[in-house]
């Protein structure tokens, strides 16, 4: 049978060439000439001020949680409907985790609830933009200002993604982003941590340097490079540095062909939406997404699995999404009371295929067969 599967990593024709480069030149470590234009890209492109490749996501993440001096006791505000990595973090450096519910409109965490979270423990908010969607960040930032609590922007989807015209992962104080194989632009393994506040700049170099001196030595600042804080190795290889300067290159491409398909979802999807089976995505007349995913919301959670056990039937390949984190083992004895929409995400919310490769009949026969599943009960 005719399969199209979930995911479908995208290769440009530029990475091996690249990669031969950095093989031929010797220098296979970070920080080399792939790191600095991977880096300069993200603070040409998105106005970051200064921008450190990781080897996840996770990692920046993590160096977000050291940067913000984290320790036992603090609370840090996120949302339930996210991956682990966006909490793990920070649960690492010993802060105890307070769940945001999420929006009724999107899985984004809701904005309007979040002062009612903070108390005098809180040190930080961390807010996922979900599918590439923002946020209302404008909210999220004037209540941490408000309370002198900073922000976090977890931007793994979010390349590309606007907010009223800001880049996300400009506007936080910290932001992390991943080039994970699922993402739009690819390492296999990679991420970045961005720094848009100048009192982490000295501290990031550092940590990011395993907590040595080392860079400044290197510009002749100081005579020798010593353990000065605390760090870890989160740099990549200039081989994945590499790999990930020729997605850069093709970013626009790869943006309008993502777009392109889910917008033909949309259209796709309209007339079973208007026999209400389903919610499509909703976009906040203030945003603009990258087209990351493209997911649906069913109207009943009963359905999801026969859904999927259908299209797979039909060789589509789907799936659902997060499972709500305040119900997860690890949190199940912290007494969090129920998050009504974010649960409703973790029962209802499907997702599709989309990927490059991917064409606009594909996401037609997708779309026919989501209507005759719905046409058939």
């Amino acid at each position: 049978m005719y399969m199209i599967p979930f995911n479908k990593p995208y290769i440009t024709g530029q990475e091996l060439r690249y990669i031969a480069e950095v093989t031929a030149s010797g220098k296979l470590s970070g920080e080399g000439v792939f790191t600095k234009k991977c880096t300069a890209y993200f603070e040409q492109h998105y106005g970051i001020r200064k921008a450190f490749l990781t080897t996840s996501c996770t990692d920046a993440l993590e160096m977000a949680a050291i940067l913000l001096d984290i320790q036992a006791g603090d609370e840090v505000i996120a949302p339930a409907y996210t991956f682990v990595s966006t909490v793990n973090a920070f649960v690492l450096r010993g802060a105890s985790i307070v769940f945001a519910d999420s929006n009724a409109g999107n899985p984004n965490m809701d904005a309007a609830a979040l002062e009612a979270l903070i108390t005098p423990k809180t040190k930080a908010i961390v807010a996922m933009h979900y599918a590439g969607i923002a946020c209302d960040m404008d909210r999220i930032m004037a209540i941490a200002a408000k309370h002198g609590i900073f922000v976090v922007e977890d931007a793994a989807q979010s390349i590309d993604s606007y907010y009223k015209g800001r880049p996300l992962g400009s506007i936080g104080h910290l932001a992390a982003f991943s080039f994970h194989e699922t993402k739009n632009v690819i390492s296999g393994e990679g991420g970045l941590l961005a720094i848009n506040d100048e009192q982490f700049l000295q501290r990031a170099e550092i940590i990011s340097e395993k907590g040595t001196n080392r860079q400044a030595f290197v510009r002749g600042e100081v005579k020798k490079y010593e353990w000065v804080d605390i760090g870890s190795s989160f740099m990549p290889s200039e081989i994945t540095a590499a790999f990930l300067y020729a997605q850069l290159e093709q970013l626009r491409p790869i943006q309008e062909k993502r777009l392109l398909l889910w917008n033909t979802y949309f259209v796709g999807l309209q007339e079973s939406e208007r026999k209400g089976y389903l919610k499509r995505p909703q976009i906040p007349d203030d945003a603009s997404h990258n087209g990351h995913i493209f997911y649906m919301v069913l109207a009943e959670a009963a359905k999801r699995q026969p859904l999927i056990a259908f299209l797979k039937s039909k060789g589509i390949s789907s799936a659902f999404h997060f499972l709500s984190l305040n119900k997860s083992r690890f949190y199940e004895n912290n007494n969090q009371s129920d998050l009504l929409w974010s649960d409703h995400y973790t029962d209802c919310l499907i997702r599709f295929p989309l990927y490059h490769e991917l064409n606009i009949e594909e996401v037609g026969y997708i779309c026919e067969q989501v209507e005759l599943f719905f046409e058939k009960k």
